[in-house]
């Protein structure tokens, strides 16, 4: 593959809605009625959440958010749109087209995230009412909203990078009114199979996980309500939930209109685009404001002060011009702006708890008794030592061996270093301890194993996925194998699966290391695990807690739903034609891997899943988790591998040969 970063075209040609040249005169007299109390109706809501002290809360911090995104998504859209109505011009410049792309990624993931966030602080005002102010302090409502955001640019700039690396040759007619990512792809004369899996798996990460987490919070409100059945209960919910349930529906409903029950851009998906982008941001304002007594108050008392103003101000100017200075005060006094949200809330909830008490743990390792340590020492050294002895020669063999020089094997190669690292974490650490029958870990040494921990852990997640990926390639799309898995694809997706580990047990270190431990410092495990020690806190864990809730939607469930989709999508293709020889041909390639994702993720879900306390059943899944699972890995590939066992072969002989 070639550089593809520059495009023959210079601009593209918007065709707009399907319309008679007779009804543009009225729809664009539509159009600008519903963008202009969009914007207004959005800038109200902010403005009284502003100005109205009542309003300093989560929840409308969050809506002013909310109807900052709605103003800035019709923006992109709108006017663009209603100029070439104007001018008669279809035309929009490739830069141009570029920032609107952008744009709408931003906009229209933020709104995604936000949803998510309200659904959020919803559940915990019903479920938690006790625990409100504290859970949903200042500097996780502010976390929550930049988290939203940091996220939403880096998605957005992440899809346009690779966009601009295309070419577009001949035809640059987009069938919208506006320039949307899919179509440009269709209109793209390069490989955009590396667009397409970023689609995809955005497309999990960023749209399923906050539809999950909005139907998980709903779900969990709907079970606390069914408890205890009343009249008032059930309103009281309704009327605090009413408003966001009405637009999460109007929101996921157009955007699974558009892009899962259409096959091409019709009039059809236009009609659901112009829901989504216009109709849902101008109806925002009136479902928030309508149902809302809150926002009802605010607003007359909004409109008193208006009025406060101006008769001031006309009383002032006709009385004598030397009192306008002190008018001039009393309606600065009436009109003074309060911080968002009251400094006294999150005085009292908020305490520096960047210290902890205690300089060490203590790992009670695996239950057994004193008499047995040595061969329990004797056991898992052995392991760990032919876990590190046989994925090096894993990694030796494709080194050294030109026909292992594929994806497959590429992936391979780091997952077998990703296992030594895995089991290099906690191993010695236990062993050590069986040893010298010490227990203690210094604090520091505690947090550097969560982290490395969940890193090597994140990587393993990830590459299994890729592999997935891979199979699933090579065997649904045999002939395109080569163009789709090329070289720069696969260091991309390893070097992602590193950098995503990284960074995401960067995050639950630095998270880790504000709490504080008292006095209890036990940990019943053999290493130190994130969940243990956030049990032996003394601090408020609530938002570790819902970085980790997060983080289990989005860094295991998609691998997760990337391997069962890849995996399902070649039994199809196995299916539709039935024969023996092409079923041994598809187990012999997924075979191994599908043994070892199995293996993965049953230990996997039994420590996180299947039990309520760490007790020892929980230590036998993590022994099989960090130490027979990377030791069982070379095996796997190798007994049922043919490929690694010549290469094994030619090894061989290439040493006997120099002996």
């Amino acid at each position: 593959m070639g550089p593809e970063n520059q495009s023959s075209v210079s601009e593209f040609l918007l065709l707009g809605l399907p319309m008679r040249p007779g009804q543009q005169r009225g729809f664009f007299t539509l159009f600008l009625g519903m963008y202009l109390t969009t914007v207004l109706g959005n800038l109200l809501i902010i403005l009284l959440i502003r100005l109205d002290s009542r309003l300093h809360t989560p929840m409308y911090f969050f809506l002013s958010h909310l109807a900052l995104t709605d103003i800035s998504l019709s923006s992109v859209t709108v006017p663009k749109m209603l100029t070439n109505m104007q001018t008669r011009q279809q035309s929009i410049p490739y830069v141009g087209c570029i920032a609107q792309v952008y744009c709408f990624l931003l906009f229209g993931c933020l709104e995604s995230l936000l949803l998510a966030v309200m659904a959020y602080d919803r559940y915990v005002a019903i479920c938690h009412p006790l625990h409100y102010t504290t859970i949903m302090r200042e500097g996780l409502c502010v976390l929550l909203v930049a988290g939203s955001w940091i996220v939403s640019c880096v998605n957005a700039l992440t899809h346009t990078l690779l966009l601009v690396r295309l070419s577009f040759c001949d035809n640059n007619a987009i069938s919208h009114f506006f320039c949307e990512l899919t179509v440009l792809l269709k209109l793209s004369c390069s490989d955009i199979s590396l667009n397409e899996l970023v689609i995809f798996i955005e497309g999990g990460m960023l749209c399923f996980l906050p539809l999950g987490v909005v139907l998980g919070s709903y779900v969990r409100i709907g079970t606390i309500i069914l408890k205890f059945p009343s009249t008032e209960r059930f309103l009281k919910t309704f009327s605090t939930c009413g408003s966001h349930l009405f637009v999460v529906s109007l929101y996921y409903g157009t955007l699974v209109s558009v892009y899962f029950f259409s096959s091409s851009w019709d009039s059809k998906d236009i009609i659901a685009s112009v829901m989504y982008t216009v109709v849902t941001p101008i109806l925002n304002p009136f479902i928030y404001s309508l149902r809302n007594r809150d926002i009802k108050q605010a607003l007359e008392m909004c409109v008193k002060k208006i009025c406060q103003f101006l008769l001031m101000y006309f009383i002032c100017y006709t009385i004598e011009d030397t009192l306008i200075n002190q008018c001039d005060l009393l309606i600065l006094l009436l009109l003074r702006v309060p911080n968002l949200l009251p400094a006294q809330q999150t005085r009292s909830n908020m305490g520096p708890e960047n210290q902890s008490n205690v300089s060490e743990f203590l790992l009670l390792g695996l239950p057994m008794r004193p008499g047995q340590q040595r061969g329990f020492f004797t056991l898992f050294l052995g392991m760990y030592l032919t876990t590190v002895l046989g994925n090096l020669l894993i990694i030796l063999l494709i080194r050294l061996d030109s026909r292992l020089h594929t994806p497959m094997y590429f992936f391979l190669s780091h997952l077998a270093f990703s296992d030594i690292s895995l089991s290099s974490v906690t191993v010695p650490k236990m062993l050590t301890n069986m040893q010298t029958q010490q227990q203690s870990i210094p604090y520091v040494g505690c947090i550097a194993q969560v982290y490395c921990f969940m890193c090597f852990a994140g990587v393993d997640n990830f590459l299994l996925a890729a592999m997935a990926y891979d199979r699933y390639v090579a065997i649904c799309h045999p002939l395109r194998y080569t163009a789709i898995m090329r070289e720069g694809l696969c260091i991309l997706l390893v070097a992602g699966s590193w950098i995503l580990s990284c960074v995401n047990a960067l995050l639950h270190t630095l998270l880790l290391v504000q709490l504080s431990f008292c006095t209890n410092n036990t940990i019943s495990h053999f290493f130190c695990d994130l969940a243990a020690l956030l049990k032996l806190s003394c601090s408020d864990i609530s938002l570790n807690e819902l970085v980790i809730f997060t983080e289990a939607g989005m860094l295991s469930f998609l691998p997760f739903c990337i391997i069962l989709g890849s995996y399902v999508r070649i039994g199809t293709v196995i299916l539709r034609v039935p024969s023996t020889k092409g079923l041994y041909k598809a187990f012999s390639t997924c075979g191994s891997h599908l043994f070892v994702v199995s293996l993965y993720y049953g230990t996997l879900a039994g420590v996180y899943f299947f039990s309520s306390s760490w007790s020892s059943k929980d230590i036998i899944a993590s022994v099989m988790y960090m130490v027979v699972t990377p030791m069982l890995n070379p095996f796997i590939y190798s007994l049922r591998n043919r490929d690694i066992k010549q290469a094994l072969e030619m090894c061989v002989k290439k040493v006997n040969f120099l002996k």
